[in-house]
């Protein structure tokens, strides 16, 4: 009885700092976000005037915030379908096949995790740059003028060029969870697939896929939160959200109205709609990847 209580003080003497950490540094902000979403405040006035739903009422007649809402799930998409694909394909690359230098591989895929955001947006801002940038350079090499082409500048083709750095960025740490998911599978299931004269390709949707799919679904996850309240940084780095607006995110849009325009009540409420979005996707998501679990044996 006595080593009970100790045991459970001593799981409580940690629990009790970690859940003080999660009600001070995100608990209070998320209830404070939503008290100050109910009032008109410009965010540095003592003067905080009451206005209820109004402001939420004011987020769905404003269609820079539908843009951004299009904006977010766009990258969303794109990243899980390109992340995914990618990170995927290297990783069974380098775990079924033994390639050589997988090491190397590892290291030059996970390079981009190290790196702050800030830096790539800088450096992929250089790339897309319509004068000396390296993207227009190449382009120029295999046509017969000179290519000027102001990718971040326009709106047909700013989001996409907002894509690709951030899916740049983001495979090497799901590849290396994928990589440890793939090892983790007995090679004895191969074996008896191979004796049975099943092909790779069909090793790996019967195999490989259903026991990886538990790390495969946290993987998906993982990238819809990270990009439904991440995308901002990217963004701003890159476009400040525009050109004409086009390629603003809840994020982007909610650091404009709150510290640029000073409507603190309002991008209160993009908060908390960031937030609220966040939750349902997540929800119909957990729904719409649930499997049953396979046992390795």
């Amino acid at each position: 009885m006595l080593n009970t209580s100790r045991r459970k003080l001593f799981i409580t003497s940690f629990l009790i700092p970690t859940f003080i950490f999660f009600c001070v540094f995100t608990l209070y902000p998320i209830v404070q976000g939503m008290r100050i979403s109910l009032f008109d405040w410009s965010g540095s006035s003592e003067f905080m005037t009451f206005v209820g739903l109004q402001n939420f009422l004011d987020i769905f007649q404003d269609q820079i915030i539908w843009t951004a809402i299009q904006n977010d799930y766009f990258l969303v998409l794109g990243k899980v379908v390109g992340i995914m694909i990618l990170a995927t394909f290297f990783a069974v690359a380098i775990t079924r096949f033994n390639l050589r230098g997988s090491n190397f591989f590892r290291i030059i895929f996970f390079i981009p995790n190290i790196i702050s955001i800030v830096v790539i947006g800088v450096l992929w801002r250089f790339i897309y740059n319509p004068n000396i940038g390296f993207l227009n350079s190449l382009l120029s090499i295999f046509s017969n003028q000179q290519v000027r082409t102001p990718w971040l500048g326009q709106a047909e083709t700013a989001i996409w060029s907002i894509l690709w750095p951030s899916i740049w960025a983001g495979v090497g740490f799901y590849f290396l969870l994928l990589i440890a998911a793939i090892l983790s599978i007995p090679t004895s299931l191969y074996e008896a697939a191979e004796i049975d004269g099943a092909t790779q390709g069909k090793q790996f949707w019967s195999i490989t896929i259903p026991l990886i799919w538990e790390q495969m679904k946290v993987s998906i996850l993982h990238i819809v939160m990270t990009t439904l309240n991440g995308s901002f940084v990217m963004v701003w780095i890159m476009t400040e959200g525009g050109p004409d607006n086009s390629t603003q995110v809840m994020g982007s849009y909610l650091y404009q109205m709150g510290f640029r325009q000073f409507h603190m009540g309002y991008a209160s409420a993009i908060g908390v709609l960031i937030l609220a979005l966040t939750l349902i996707t997540t929800m119909v998501l957990q729904r719409i990847l649930r499997r049953d679990d396979i046992e390795m044996s």
